[in-house]
């Protein structure tokens, strides 16, 4: 297969969806997301960590203390989108899906690197 019939495959196919996990394996602290493309977010994720440049200001610096030995990158849950409706939109099922993972884990405080949800305590 040629280069552009490789990209327009790559382009052309379903990406996993789902709900992942950072996983600091010194602390148990976590952080936990969703995303339409979690092979892509992950490889993304990882390269903020690496360049120094994460959101997330907690774990950037875990991260610059510990090295990159001290995390595992997971995928926690995939969501398959029904083959029947090609004008699917995965946004609320996977915000569904990222709450009850987050209910599950409790990546918060002293626990992981995620903000509490609004109005909770």
């Amino acid at each position: 297969m040629d280069r552009k019939a490789l990209i327009r495959e790559y382009k052309e196919s379903r990406r996993p969806m789902g709900v992942f996990r950072v996983l600091n394996t010194a602390s148990g602290k976590a952080f936990v997301g969703a995303s339409v493309d979690v092979p892509s977010m992950l490889n993304r994720v990882r390269t903020q960590l690496r360049l120094g440049g994460h959101p997330n200001r907690a774990l950037q610096r875990d991260w610059n203390a510990l090295g990159a030995d001290a995390f595992t990158f997971e995928v926690l849950d995939t969501l398959t989108p029904p083959d029947d409706r090609p004008d699917y939109d995965p946004a609320d099922d996977l915000r569904v899906l990222e709450a009850l993972w987050l209910d599950r884990l409790s990546p918060y405080d002293e626990r992981g690197y995620n903000a509490r949800p609004k109005g909770s305590a």
